[in-house]
């Protein structure tokens, strides 16, 4: 005896069918009975009787046939009386239903095809599970349905898109072959159809082509399974609703935890397991993605799919979401949750049409993109800060504070990714709304400020960016107080401005205070304090004051190893410093092996395109370069210039310093050919990025002359 469990749609029948006819010589006699209750078994049986002794259903008025119970009975008693049958038992719901018959006659073989993967330890020593089909897999049979028998001069359809066709099915093979009958049938290709679904959902899923039978529709098949769970569990519904909004795999079990009773709820996805609707483990479930598209499609036919029900799963998926997000978008420690609940997000928004988001999916939304942006995936967090900012300003108006702070929050995310055009005019637009709406006084107005001021900062437009810095100090001064940690922020801010413009007397004066007030204020260990200590080390650094720098750089190093951890962003960008440090110390020996140190912990920890590990790449090269190690320098900086290309764009000024740097290895190379048409073209770009005057602009411009 064997049993053979899967989700509906994933080939059991098919398979059992197969196997039936392949080893049909192997048996006296195989026959197929559709056991989905009790009574069926019952039918199959007599079937069975009357097949093998025909007068049994032959009766006349006069001497009636025997009844369908007691032909059952004759064919329960002559299987247990005979060897080398095989008989099907498909589709079995409740293994109470076929236990006896299967247990009482021993001397056959009994194939038992079923979607329930419980229930079975007392009739199977074991159980077959069979999973979706591989890719190719999936392709072949896809291409073996639309092309079989097509004459050599008919048109062909192609198979245009379908690999994509398959993976938006999940690979099951019921509804691959409902799709190439489909496809074969309206002379469409594969991509067509997908375009179908996508714009149709609830019709092409319960949808069968000519033909095929209408109730093995994946959409219909299911609401068997759900029909069932609804009368044992009314909560599996519910949840599989909420958890169609999120992505297949890896959802946390405790992110369901508000919804119910844990043992509600425990119940309910053991059911659910159970039918093969889900995959569970201790900590985290998944879902087959075809099941969840067709969860979340509304069909005002089945009972399952209420329109009203699936707008209610979403909200509760958006909300369980948002609740489990850790408070402290900035605290390393959440990071580990955030990485594990950044996929469902994404999902959701995916998923979710914005003309429905609400307050909690702008919040949410506002929060994964602030994480984001700290991981260095700045093109996401744009997106969701769009996102919010429409959300915000159709639920609220252009006024209100939400509304504003998703601006200032966009406005951020562009200034990350170096589009200085787009955020120098959101910031500007910002600030003047605030002055408007909060006043200037209020912390809102002072902080967004304090961020044009950055960006004029970053664009070097030191003329109105130093300025700008020094009346909001003043009003920090007046309206927080001296000792407020936005006034202390402000401090820090005018002071990385000043050593920026070179008047590295003031900043270093500033960078002193601002240190010693933080430390009296925040205390030694605070991350704002840190920040402070590791500017005055830059600053000593810019001086060429490196007896001051470096001990102060190795300080900050070890002070923030102890407090925020060796894996912190912070505690990174020491390390990255600490090694510039003793680069420009002429100290190679120390420098490398720190620098490649640094880059392979940022490469663990943020990730490989994090624009923090491009710099580490950077770095590496250049000190590669400065060793006249020319071999690994030139390879490094072509990929690190490609990568950030790819990632943070032509113009952001990362990806322009990269070109500098790797015209520079070209020129040390000799190799002029390359060297100048590429300093050339980073003259270009940089002038009109980041203006004449920017630092970059007229260093590339040095160099240029310098290679001429």
């Amino acid at each position: 005896m064997q049993a053979v469990h899967g989700l509906g749609g994933v080939g059991k029948s098919t398979l059992a069918a197969q196997w039936a006819q392949l080893h049909a010589g192997e048996h006296v006699l195989t026959w197929w009975i559709t056991a989905d209750s009790a009574a069926s078994v019952t039918a199959g049986l007599a079937e069975l009787a009357g097949m093998l002794v025909p007068e049994m259903t032959r009766g006349t008025p006069a001497a009636p046939g025997v009844v369908e119970q007691e032909r059952a009975a004759w064919a329960r008693r002559w299987l247990a009386a005979h060897a080398g049958w095989l008989v099907v038992l498909d589709n079995v719901t409740d293994p109470a239903d076929v236990a006896e018959l299967v247990t009482g006659a021993p001397g056959g073989r009994f194939l038992i095809t079923s979607r329930l993967r419980e229930g079975w330890h007392d009739l199977v020593p074991a159980l077959i599970e069979l999973d979706v089909l591989s890719a190719s897999e999936a392709l072949e049979l896809l291409g073996g349905i639309v092309t079989a028998g097509r004459p050599a001069t008919a048109p062909a359809t192609g198979l245009d898109g379908g690999a994509e066709l398959c993976a938006e099915l999940g690979w099951l093979p019921l509804a691959v072959k409902q799709a190439g009958a489909y496809v074969r049938q309206a002379h469409l290709t594969p991509a067509g159809y997908l375009g179908l679904l996508r714009d149709n959902p609830v019709a092409m899923y319960d949808r069968a082509a000519r033909g095929s039978d209408a109730e093995r529709t994946i959409a219909r098949i299911w609401r068997i399974t759900l029909d069932t769970l609804a009368d044992d569990s009314p909560l599996a519904g519910d949840l599989l609703r909420i958890m169609a909004w999120w992505a297949p795999d890896a959802i946390p079990r405790t992110l369901l935890d508000p919804i119910a009773d844990p043992a509600e709820i425990a119940t309910a996805l053991g059911e659910l397991a159970a039918y093969n609707m889900i995959t569970l483990d201790p900590d985290t479930v998944a879902v087959h993605r075809l099941v969840q598209a067709v969860a979340r499609t509304p069909d005002p036919r089945d009972p399952h799919r209420q329109s009203d029900d699936i707008d209610t799963a979403r909200h509760h998926a958006t909300t369980l979401l948002d609740q489990a997000c850790p408070a402290d978008v900035d605290d390393p420690a959440g990071w580990p949750a955030w990485r594990t609940l950044l996929p469902h997000i994404d999902a959701l928004a995916e998923r979710t049409d914005p003309a429905t988001d609400t307050t909690t999916t702008s919040r949410l939304l506002s929060r994964a993109a602030a994480v984001l942006y700290e991981q260095g995936a700045i093109t996401p967090a744009i997106g969701y800060n769009e996102r919010a900012l429409t959300t915000d300003q159709r639920l609220h108006g252009t006024d209100h504070p939400d509304t504003l702070n998703s601006r200032n929050n966009l406005a951020t995310a562009y200034q990350a990714a170096g589009d200085l055009r787009r955020a120098i005019p959101l910031y500007e637009v910002t600030l003047a709304d605030c002055q408007r709406v909060l006043g200037d006084d209020h912390p809102n107005t002072l902080n967004s400020r304090n961020n044009l001021a950055t960006a004029y900062q970053a664009a070097g437009d030191l003329g109105r960016a130093i300025p700008l810095y020094e009346v909001t100090l003043a009003d920090c001064q007046r309206v927080l107080g001296a000792d407020h940690p936005g006034t202390l922020t402000s401090r820090n801010n005018l002071a990385t401005a000043y050593q920026v413009a070179g008047d590295l007397g003031r900043a270093i004066r500033l960078l002193e205070v601002t240190l010693a007030e933080r430390e009296r204020v925040l205390g030694a260990d605070h991350p704002g304090t840190q920040q402070s200590r590791n500017n005055l080390a830059s600053a000593y650094y810019t001086a060429g004051d490196l007896e001051r720098a470096i001990p102060l750089y190795e300080v900050t190093l070890a002070e923030r190893e102890r407090v925020l951890g060796a894996d912190h962003p912070g505690t990174l960008n020491s390390r990255n410093n600490l090694a510039y440090a003793y680069e420009s110390a002429g100290d190679l020996g120390r420098a490398i092996p720190l620098y490649e140190v640094t880059l392979a912990e940022r490469e663990r920890v943020l990730g490989d395109d994090h624009p923090d590990t491009l710099q580490s790449r950077n770095n590496l090269a250049s000190a590669y370069q400065a060793a006249g190690d020319l071999k690994r320098a030139l390879p490094l900086l072509e990929v690190t210039l490609a990568d950030c290309q790819r990632v943070l764009g032509d113009d952001h000024s990362d990806t322009l310093q990269s070109c500098n740097n790797l015209a520079g290895v070209y020129y040390t190379a000799g190799d002029l050919k390359r060297a100048i048409p590429l300093l050339e073209a980073t003259l270009a770009d940089c002038q009109r990025v980041l203006g004449e005057d920017h630092s970059l602009t007229k260093t590339v411009r040095g160099n240029l002359e310098a290679a001429g």
